[in-house]
């Protein structure tokens, strides 16, 4: 039985966050109110459907967006107050993240990409290069150390990717949609290898998806909704919420889920999921454009 974190297993804290956009002469409110922390150990999921905000709170929790209004204390260190430069020399040491579209440069080998993040924490090649095969035989890629990323397959990249991002032993591993550009197999290959981190070595990992499959793997979970957590499920409700689904992807309880997170919500309506996107597509425009 899980116990009980206490407040020094806390390795994040959300305090009463609001973030918003300005779009042409009127402020959107993308994020209100938003409370929650993240312990130790946890395999932590923010879930909804799309343009419901879960992006940015990602980007807000990581210092990538500054909150409008509210505190985001990561490791005891309020992030929300960071500069970019502080906040980014934070990431590189604390953090580690796997994007759905991994990054690569493309004239490194796949060993020599792994290692780069060891490189801007001057570490040694010999000693970096050493971790960097570490972790690819973590990932089962240390066969492909000397191949270039761009030659392999998507679900193999993001392998790769899973092991830069641990090369620096990161306090918390951050995956944003990780299997949103694999195929069924190569995502759920990826997410058994997460479960693993999170379960054998204690991982504390933070992941957004809007696929109700990977629910699975969660030990605790919120459910962003307009902006808003509208529900925090512990490992009983969310093992709860996956026999509901009876794993029958298509079926109609399983759509009803994933655009609104929970059918019990009356007030969600299915068309909400489509006004959010274009809401979302809309301050992308904004942003691109400053």
């Amino acid at each position: 039985m899980k116990q009980t974190k206490k407040h020094s297993d806390v390795v994040m804290s959300v305090e009463h966050v609001d973030k918003d956009f300005r779009v042409g002469t009127q402020t959107v409110s993308v994020l209100k109110d938003v409370s929650t922390q993240i312990g130790e150990g946890d395999f932590f999921v923010i879930f909804g459907p799309s343009g419901s905000g879960k992006s940015t709170l990602l980007h807000t929790l990581l210092g990538l967006e500054q909150p409008t209004r509210g505190k985001v204390i990561l490791l005891e260190k309020e992030f929300s107050a960071m500069n970019q430069d502080e906040a980014a020399e934070f990431r590189k040491s604390r953090v580690g993240m796997v994007y759905q579209q991994p990054y690569w440069i493309k004239s490194l080998s796949v060993i020599e990409n792994v290692a780069f993040p060891l490189f801007l924490l001057g570490q040694l090649p010999s000693l970096a290069y050493g971790r960097a095969g570490e972790m690819l035989k973590v990932v089962g890629m240390e066969d492909w150390r000397n191949y270039s990323p761009t030659e392999l397959s998507a679900g193999q990249q993001q392998r790769i990717s899973l092991a830069r991002a641990l090369i620096n032993d990161p306090a918390i591993l951050v995956a944003d949609e990780p299997t949103g550009n694999l195929d069924t197999q190569s995502g759920e290959e990826l997410m058994q290898l997460l479960a693993e981190l999170n379960k054998d070595q204690g991982r504390t990992i933070v992941m957004v998806t809007h696929d109700l499959e990977y629910l699975k793997y969660a030990t605790r979970m919120i459910r962003v909704v307009d902006g808003r957590v509208e529900n925090e499920y512990g490992q009983k409700e969310i093992d709860k919420i996956f026999k509901q689904m009876g794993g029958k992807r298509g079926s109609r309880r399983v759509q009803a889920l994933e655009v609104a997170g929970d059918t019990k919500n009356k007030h969600i309506a299915s068309k909400n999921g489509n006004v959010k996107v274009q809401r979302k597509i809309s301050l992308e425009k904004e942003k691109n454009a400053k």
